[in-house]
Order: C-alpha cells, then sequence, then structure tokens
C-alpha cells in the first residue's frame, strides 16, 4: 500500500475494499481514488434520532428504526437461488419476520445473532401479517443513534452484492476519514482554498467541510459544509473562466475604433425613425467601450426577437466604417440576408456607405465588382452567408464580424473569417435564444455577454391560447378571419414523414388536411421543410414573404430565417413535442407588425405535467428569459445547450438552477481576485493558481464563439 494514506491512494488500499471492489467502484461510480471516494457526497440524509416498537409499525413507504436481536436464521432453497428469512425481537420482545433476496451468502456471514443491534427499513404486508425485506442492519457501535442525520449514497446492485450499498459505502467513508486523521491530525487533507476566501464567507477548512458533510452532527452543520464545497466549485469555474476571457482580450490585438465619426453620428441623428430602448443604448455603450482600446472584442449579444439586436449589429458596423475597417454581417439563411440588405440600404439613405450582398446565388458577373470592391475598399458593409467564406472573398481592412443566430455556424466556418483580417477582427456574434444567467456564467462564462432586455415600446403582446384537436374546426375558423382581413399565417409540424413512435401530425399529411379546408384557388398554401434543395425552399419562402400565399406550413426551418411583418397567426402542431425556447422562437416569427398577433398552441387533450407546464408558461409570459428559465428547470442544462458530453457543465456539487446566488457571488470574487492579480501569481494565491491549473488540465477548450 501507498504511504502514507492520502487522497491520491487508490481506492483498492483502503481497508476492506481490494482490487474486485475496487474496479467494481471504478465502472459503476468512477471513483478510483480516495479522494473521489470523499467526493462521492451523499445525496439525501435520513432522521434515525427515534426508535419505533414493532407493535406500533405499520405497512407503508416510511422507513423506522428498530432496536433488538435478531435469532433464528435459515437458509430457504428456491427454484432460483436461495432466500434468507430471520426473525427480530424488540426490546418489549414483539417479533418481526425480516427476509433477504439478495446477497444471502454475504448477508448470513455479517448478520450480529443474537447481539444487540439496530434495523432499519420499511415494514411490508406478508400473509396476513408484517415482515421486512432487506432491512439495514447495524450493530450497536455502528448506529450513530446521536445524529439526525444518517447519510444516503448513491451506489450499484453490484456495488450492493459486495457489500457496498449505501451503509456500506458510509463505513468505508468513515474508515477512510479516521485513517486519515489519525495519520494527518485535524488537517487531515489538504486545504485548497486560501484563508482570506474562507474568512471572507466565514467557511470551514475542507477537512471540516467533509465531515460535516459525511457525518454532520445537524442540519446546519451539514448545510456550511456542503456550502464550502459548492461554493469551491464554482469559485475555481469562475476563476478558470474569467482568465481565459481576459487573456483572450489583453493578448489579442483588435482595430482601435477611436472616432465616433460622419456615418455613425449621421446615422444616429438623422436616420434612426425611432427612439432606441434604453437597453439598446446600454449594450452600444459597452461594445463602444470594448472596441476603443485597440483589444480584441469577443462579444455574445442575446435579445428576444424584435429586440433589436439588428439595429445595434448596425450601429456598430458604421463605427468600423468610421474607423477605416470594413464589417461583414453573417446570416443563417439566404433570405435572412436579403432581408438585411433591403433594411440596411433603406435605413442608411444617401449616407456614403456602400452595402453589398454575398450568398450562393449570387451570379460570377454580379459577384466581380462586389470582390474588387472588397479587395479595394470601396465596399464598407457586406452582408452575406456562408458564401463570405470562400477562399476568394479578400477584404481590404476587416475590422468587425458579426454573426446572427451563432448557433448556426461552427467554429471551424468563424475561424475561416480571422484569416481574412491582417488583425483579427472583433467578434460579435448576436442570438435570440435566451440563455439563463447561470448558463451565460458558464457556457459562454469566457465571454462579455450583453442583454437587451426590453422590446420596442408600442409593440403589441402576441395573444398566445392552448387548443385541442376537439377545437380544430373552431381555429380554422379563426384562420378563414384572418386571411378574410388580408392576414398571413405560419403552420408548424414537428415532423416530415410520419413516426411509429411519435403519435402526432406530420407535415404531409397537415398539407393535405389544409388544402381540403383551405382550397385552391381561393387560398395558396407554401411549404417548406429541411429536405427541400436550398434554392426551392427560399423561393417558398420568398413567395409567402412577398404575400403571393397566405399559409405557410413548414417544419421547424422557419424558426429563423424570414421576417414577414404582416404575418399574425402561428399555428404549432403537436405543440406539446416542442421545447420551450423552440416554441418561443416559433411564436417570434409573428407580432412584426402593428396588427394584433396570435399563437395557437395545438396538443392532445391528453398530457404529461412537463408538457402541460411548458404550454401554461407559453401562454402566461412573453419574457424570453423567464421561458428560458423555465426551460433549464425541467429539462437540465446539459440538455438545454447540448453540452451533457462536452464536459463544459460537467458539476459535481454545485447545481446551476438550485444555486444560483452561488454561483453569482463565486463569479464576482473570481473577478474582483483577477482584476488584482491576473495571473494569481500572489503567494497567498497560491493554492487558487493551483486549483485553476488542475481544473484547466481536466476541461475541453472552452470559446464557443471564436
Amino acid at each position: 500500500m501507498p504511504e502514507p494514506l492520502n487522497a491520491n491512494t487508490p481506492i483498492e488500499f483502503l481497508k476492506g475494499i481490494g482490487p474486485k471492489r475496487a474496479e467494481a467502484f471504478a465502472e459503476d461510480l468512477g471513483i478510483r481514488t480516495c479522494g473521489d471516494l470523499l467526493f462521492h457526497l451523499p445525496f439525501r440524509y435520513e432522521d434515525r434520532t427515534r426508535f419505533h416498537r414493532v407493535a406500533e409499525c405499520v405497512p407503508g413507504p416510511v422507513q423506522v428504526q428498530l432496536r433488538g436481536t435478531i435469532h433464528k436464521v435459515n437458509e430457504v432453497k428456491q427454484k432460483r437461488g436461495s432466500r434468507l428469512e430471520a426473525e427480530f425481537t424488540d426490546e418489549h420482545g414483539d417479533k418481526l419476520p425480516l427476509v433477504w433476496f439478495k446477497g444471502v451468502q454475504w448477508v448470513a456471514r455479517n448478520l450480529p445473532v443474537g447481539k444487540p443491534c439496530v434495523l432499519w427499513g420499511r415494514v411490508s404486508d406478508y400473509k396476513g401479517g408484517r415482515n421486512m425485506a432487506h432491512p439495514e442492519v447495524l450493530s450497536m457501535a455502528e448506529a450513530r443513534s446521536d445524529s439526525a442525520l444518517h447519510p444516503v449514497y448513491s451506489s450499484s446492485e453490484r456495488l450492493g452484492r459486495f457489500g457496498l450499498n449505501s451503509t456500506g459505502i458510509a463505513k468505508a467513508v468513515q474508515r477512510l476519514i479516521e485513517g486519515l486523521r489519525k495519520l494527518h491530525g485535524a488537517g487531515w487533507i489538504e486545504e485548497t482554498l486560501p484563508s482570506e476566501i474562507l474568512a471572507m464567507r466565514g467557511m470551514p477548512g475542507l477537512a471540516t467541510a467533509l465531515e460535516q458533510v459525511h457525518q454532520p452532527a445537524d442540519s446546519n452543520a451539514e448545510r456550511l459544509g456542503r456550502f464550502r464545497l459548492k461554493f469551491e466549485e464554482f469559485l475555481f469555474l469562475q476563476l478558470l473562466l474569467v482568465q481565459h476571457r481576459n487573456r483572450q482580450t489583453q493578448d489579442l490585438p483588435g482595430a482601435a475604433f477611436i472616432n465616433v465619426g460622419a456615418a455613425f453620428n449621421r446615422f444616429y441623428k438623422e436616420r434612426i425613425p425611432f427612439e432606441l430602448t434604453g437597453a439598446q443604448k446600454r449594450v452600444i455603450r459597452e461594445i463602444r467601450e470594448d472596441t476603443r482600446n485597440g483589444r480584441h472584442m469577443n462579444r455574445l449579444l442575446q435579445g428576444d426577437v424584435g429586440s433589436g439586436k439588428t439595429m445595434v449589429a448596425l450601429l456598430t458596423a458604421l463605427l468600423a466604417v468610421d474607423n477605416g475597417c470594413q464589417a461583414c454581417i453573417m446570416a443563417p439563411t439566404e433570405i435572412l440576408a436579403q432581408q438585411h440588405l433591403a433594411s440596411f440600404r433603406e435605413m442608411l439613405g444617401d449616407l456614403p456607405v456602400r452595402v453589398e450582398l454575398l450568398t450562393g446565388s449570387v451570379k460570377t458577373a454580379d459577384r466581380r465588382p462586389i470582390l474588387e470592391g472588397l479587395a479595394e475598399g470601396a465596399v464598407h458593409l457586406l452582408v452575406g452567408t456562408h458564401a463570405v467564406l470562400e477562399p476568394k472573398v479578400v477584404f481590404h481592412n476587416l475590422g468587425l464580424v458579426v454573426i446572427d443566430e451563432q448557433h448556426r455556424f461552427g467554429v471551424a466556418q468563424r475561424a475561416r473569417l480571422w484569416n481574412k483580417a491582417k488583425v483579427p477582427p472583433h467578434i460579435l456574434v448576436m442570438t435570440a435564444t435566451p440563455i439563463p444567467r447561470t448558463l451565460s456564467m458558464t457556457v459562454y462564462g469566457d465571454l462579455d455577454v450583453s442583454v437587451i432586455d426590453e422590446l420596442p415600446p408600442g409593440r403589441k403582446p402576441i395573444r398566445t391560447v392552448h387548443r385541442t384537436d376537439a377545437q380544430r374546426l373552431g381555429v380554422f375558423g379563426f384562420m378563414r378571419e384572418q386571411i378574410a382581413e388580408g392576414r398571413q399565417i405560419y403552420v408548424v409540424y414537428p415532423l416530415i414523414e410520419e413516426s411509429a413512435q411519435l403519435d402526432h401530425k406530420d407535415l404531409m399529411d397537415g398539407y393535405e388536411s389544409l388544402t381540403r379546408h383551405f382550397p385552391p384557388p381561393e387560398f395558396r398554401i407554401s411549404i417548406v421543410h429541411g429536405r427541400m434543395k436550398p434554392e426551392d425552399k427560399d423561393a417558398e419562402m420568398q413567395r409567402f414573404a412577398n404575400g403571393t400565399t397566405q399559409i405557410m406550413v413548414a417544419t421547424t426551418v422557419i424558426e429563423v430565417g424570414v421576417n414577414v411583418p404582416n404575418a399574425s397567426v402561428m399555428v404549432i402542431e403537436s405543440a406539446q413535442r416542442f421545447g420551450l425556447s423552440q416554441l418561443h422562437q416559433l411564436r417570434g416569427r409573428v407580432g412584426r407588425g402593428a396588427n394584433q398577433s396570435f399563437c395557437i398552441l395545438m396538443s392532445d387533450k391528453e398530457l404529461g405535467n412537463e408538457a402541460r407546464r411548458r404550454l401554461e408558461t407559453m401562454c402566461r409570459t412573453q419574457d424570453g428569459f423567464e421561458i428560458a428559465e423555465v426551460d433549464l428547470e425541467l429539462r437540465g442544462p446539459g440538455d438545454l445547450m447540448g453540452t451533457k458530453q462536452s464536459g463544459v457543465l460537467d458539476l459535481k456539487i454545485a447545481d446551476l438552477i438550485k444555486d444560483r446566488a452561488l454561483l453569482e457571488d463565486a463569479r464576482d470574487i473570481a473577478r474582483r481576485i483577477l482584476k488584482e492579480d491576473p495571473e494569481l501569481n500572489k503567494p497567498a494565491r497560491a493554492l487558487l493558481r493551483v486549483g485553476v491549473e488542475r481544473l484547466r488540465a481536466s476541461r475541453p477548450y472552452w470559446s464557443r464563439i471564436s
């Protein structure tokens, strides 16, 4: 056995474990060292202060604690294996049969027959009487009757066969702590946080915290110990992320947008037909501060559909133009790029800012003058799709890249834009998918984040209602009324073809049903789905955008990429099959004009609890960030961000949903520490530096933007 016993000691060398149990620990729970076992924390606690009498126990789910002796142990052979039976007599002489069906040999060897012991388990009905199956049996010395909290650990069936069920794990942890304390004294495990941090929040040292969680004297001690462990996990994560972000902005140069010149000022004073919201002004100030100092900007801009992100992007582009740089705005679809071009040219009017469009459908003859203008610097602002990544697209002085709906573009694609500039261009990525604050501080924790959290004044709220299939004819009647008033309608389905596993409407059946209720030539219907050729899809979207068709039947490809102010109704079929954020994005396709808009959520009558809560949330609120928080609660952070396998959210102790305030506190402290000591070089910060480097070595590359 390695000497002395410490956190790095392989778990097989802990007394009572050995190679076979160590293999099961590693494969089932990922526990390979004594340190891993120390951080395998209880997931709940049981109150074991009260002892019951057998006579007062009733069958049911509530576990009870009994004190007495076990006798009459008998192994009964069965067709498959055997069962172990015994009789328990409490201190008052009342008897209770006991039975075990698993691990019979191990249980038989370890029962304290004829000796005082303690049972913990559930009483069940059995042949007109009562019994207790698979009780937990402790000797009087093992029973911690002085504690209200008995730890319960996650285990596995295989570990249980080795005697390492929850109680067995508790005993192993107790042996480990006692062995470490005997060797190393009160500070039996190496401290990981400086004393200044512990004092700042009144937290115990690591050894005390672990004892308080594994062997709590009371609930207050357990809370204090767990608080310390959660805080440490959040603090090291935030130190890593903030340090990475600081290094990225300080080490990378960027074009200095020092001047606020004619293009920006004339546009701001003469061309904007409305007052910017306070949130838009705040974000522009943040971007201005980022870009004026000659360091690289890497900023995420999030805001609901219609909150004015595109206006912020245009103003940032004009800032680049005023400082002799070109700007590029990338959109995920051709139709959205075309809409950006049209709106930019209309808003800029006669300002001397040349805006061009570059997509896959731009013909060679039209492309040549655009490429020449980019290379010479005559084109100030390029709007495009993936076509701007082509090697032939060369900029004279690219200073800013704006990426709309950043999740549609891969890291490799974004990186190719960097190679088109001598100095890395400033990066502004925009998303209309609200990200809960806790996730933005973790998944995007190495970025600067701006939020537009208010909509322009005068925008009418979208009326959202839930309807079932039984109310479909009424929905069709409402759609006819809206079309008669000159409005247009989206109808969205979750699937393209029928699926045996998912019992809900599919797009093709829905299209046929709609053509029966809205027959041509009185009604005209477009259809769009992901399996169509891009040019066919864009053509159908364009027909809807210019009013040629009145109804757009689509899959979620229209979630991003089409802006039709005349569309006033969004019907979402099988709405219970969509996630909350996706429902919110789809609803954002309407409500863009002056008319009252509606979102109709269609579903089966029978709904599960989660589906019902999603639909009720949609009907109750239009606040994207509130919706994102509910989505986070329902789906969890890994599913919500698609990061379950990436290691980004692999938190062992803390919980992003329950511990939000603690995460924010840890981030504030991390920022203050790194502002004073960016590389954690001061002697007092040595422990923090070690912890951050250890975490850095175990985690993937964080930045998901550039």
